[in-house]
């Protein structure tokens, strides 16, 4: 069974990841196909829907039910398995299990401000719009992405609640539990020093965007954002998520293949959608600061 949940996640990040990396290949031929995998990730203020075309878009406000989503699951999968840890590992430390509760308790710190700025941040236009295929595809990441960062030891968590032990996994010491997880090593550590440096300034980014539309009367306008990360790319908060999932792969021991797929479909996700606002800024705006890149200071 460990085998197979493992295989069948790493197939899905394969699958999801593998048309992105076709739509890169510089081909005339693979034009079409470059515009429709742009189609997925286009939204918002990048995504013009023509009359044919606007019934196979949603509002772009539906970006909250990734967060609930998110939100929801990681805590199912981190309170399951920091449980585990705790009831069959209490003496005997095991270092994988206690590194996935880490790792989902960063990713849980992640999903909750996500949620609560999507809902106090973010004024989307009554018109933004996202593709269906963009919504499936950002309710596969907030299930797939938790699950990988645990998928090793998912199994033996299932058995463990399986086994009827409900009654006596509720009795739960939280200082204890507290313990093991200072006891990690220095990949962790960094990692979390890396995640928190995304953490920071992506929550900078977002309240930047968000001021730009405090008032009714801005919803419909765009201006071009200034301050943290902005004065050297336009998309400062795709920077700031990469860097955050580095974090989480940093702390992981970078040793999972499942992790590296999760970040290369975070990378080349983040990288297109990022190339396509950046285009988008250069044709809106005849002033646009000549010196900003994309996503990836003075590289791309």
């Amino acid at each position: 069974m460990e085998l197979g949940i493992v295989w069948l996640v790493r197939v899905a990040w394969i699958a999801a990841i593998l048309p992105m990396v076709i739509a890169s290949i510089p081909n005339s031929k693979l034009t079409s196909f470059h515009q429709l995998v742009l189609g997925f990730a286009r939204r918002g203020k990048i995504l013009q829907p023509s009359s044919s075309s606007q019934k196979w878009t949603l509002p772009q406000k539906h970006f909250a039910h990734f967060y609930v989503l998110g939100v929801a699951w990681t805590t199912l999968l981190l309170a399951a398995t920091w449980m585990y840890a705790f009831k069959m590992t209490p003496f005997q430390h095991r270092f994988e299990v206690w590194r996935a509760v880490f790792l989902l308790l960063l990713m849980e710190i992640q999903v909750l401000r996500r949620l609560l700025e999507s809902f106090y941040v973010f004024k989307y236009s009554p018109s933004a719009r996202m593709s269906i295929l963009g919504y499936l595809a950002g309710l596969f990441f907030y299930t797939a992405a938790p699950l990988s960062l645990c998928v090793n030891i998912a199994p033996e968590v299932v058995t463990f609640f399986g086994k009827s032990h409900t009654s006596s996994a509720l009795e739960f010491d939280l200082l204890s539990s507290l313990i093991p997880l200072v006891k990690l090593g220095w990949c962790q550590l960094i990692g979390a020093a890396v995640f928190m440096w995304g953490w920071l300034h992506q929550r900078r980014c977002h309240a930047i965007l968000g001021s730009l539309r405090e008032s009714p009367s801005q919803v419909k306008e765009y201006i071009i954002p200034h301050g943290d990360w902005f004065e050297i790319v336009s998309s400062p908060h795709y920077l700031a998520e990469i860097v955050l999932y580095a974090g989480l792969l940093i702390a992981s021991g970078g040793t999972d293949a499942t992790i590296w797929l999760l970040f290369g479909f975070v990378v080349w996700n983040l990288t297109l959608a990022a190339g396509e606002t950046h285009r988008w800024y250069l044709r809106k705006f005849e002033n646009y600061p000549a010196n900003r890149n994309a996503i990836f200071p003075f590289v791309y």
